[in-house]
């Protein structure tokens, strides 16, 4: 089965050679690689058409969506299989997703994970990434979702959604889990192959996760469950991520309240939050400690708890809008009609 690569990129030229080196390295002569650029200032084009990609263009910066659906028209391989400018796959990754697909007709598409070595070594870096890495590990196969930095669709399938909702997502965010969400509406089968993996070049900070985390993660995901009415409960939604969030935020609220007014039964209910949250969340911090030892744990442990925080509120603040507003203020994430193949 022919198999169309598509790697968006805007301002990639840092570590889309690496990417593109894995790539080419595992192709066979039927596969096609497209490198998208969105509009780039660098010299991304140049790097895609040096390493041999067919190198597209998207007339001004749309994001990742609107350059993936770009290629998508172009591509002529049953497979699509979307790589992210700063992932370098793993050896064996293109092998792996062809057989999926021919081992089960039925499969509509395929995502992997990050890997358990990020490249950046500094903590927000390795914390986000090992956090991403342990998440889907400990998720079900059978998936009712999409990753994009790592994943594969059959082209068929792809079309009959309307690929990625481009106009409700015009930067990075959460267009392939609105995807993966359409392809799972239809019955159509999604699996998560924790095997399939490749590692993560980006440099997390403060200003970038926050922003990525809050505006372009919670937010929208937010929205669009409280569209559809469901609470998934597969990935970062389980049961016992829903329970950490509120009791994080009774932390929080308690912490307050011993500000004000100390007491010890105020500290007796924070010292019950805190020990909860340890307890519901031992493996993933087993996890990081394991990994990477006891001062990061500390720090792993402070930014989940954050974590856990902003999105709370952001899923709050978006579902008591929603009950308030309705449609007006929520997207619904549908394809749009222009979108239909």
């Amino acid at each position: 089965m022919k198999i169309s690569v598509i790697v968006p990129a805007y301002n990639a030229a840092t570590t889309l050679p690496r990417c593109l080196k894995a790539i080419f390295d595992q192709r066979d002569q039927d596969t096609e690689i497209f490198v998208v650029d969105d509009a780039s200032t660098d010299n991304t084009a140049e790097i895609g058409r040096q390493a041999g990609a067919r190198v597209l263009a998207t007339q001004q910066k749309s994001g990742p969506a609107a350059a993936r659906n770009l290629a998508a028209e172009a591509a002529s391989g049953k497979i699509l299989f979307f790589v992210d400018a700063d992932v370098v796959i793993a050896n064996g990754t293109m092998r792996r997703v062809q057989d999926a697909f021919e081992t089960n007709p039925a499969l509509a598409a395929v995502f992997g994970s990050y890997d358990d070595s990020p490249a950046e070594k500094n903590f927000l870096s390795q914390y986000k990434n090992l956090l991403h890495h342990y998440v889907h590990q400990e998720s079900s196969s059978k998936a009712g979702t999409f990753w994009a930095g790592c994943g594969a669709v059959r082209a068929e399938i792809f079309n009959l959604v309307g690929g990625f909702d481009a106009d409700q997502y015009p930067y990075p965010s959460i267009e392939d889990i609105d995807l993966g969400i359409r392809i799972a509406e239809k019955n159509y089968e999604i699996l998560l192959d924790k095997q399939l993996q490749g590692k993560h070049l980006k440099r997390w900070t403060i200003s970038s996760l926050l922003k990525a985390d809050i505006l372009h993660r919670a937010l929208p995901w937010s929205r669009l469950i409280a569209a559809q009415g469901v609470l998934p409960k597969e990935l970062n939604l389980k049961l016992h991520h829903r329970i950490s969030g509120v009791l994080c935020t009774l932390l929080i609220l308690f912490s307050i309240v011993s500000i004000f007014k100390p007491s010890t039964w105020t500290l007796f209910c924070m010292a019950v939050c805190l020990i909860a949250i340890l307890v519901l969340n031992r493996r993933v911090y087993s996890f990081f400690l394991r990994k990477s030892g006891l001062m990061f744990l500390f720090g792993a442990i402070f930014w989940h708890i954050c974590y856990y925080l902003y999105s709370t509120f952001t899923f709050a603040y978006c579902w008591i809008r929603f009950r308030l507003f309705g449609g007006k203020t929520i997207a619904s994430g549908r394809m749009r009609a222009r979108h239909s193949a």
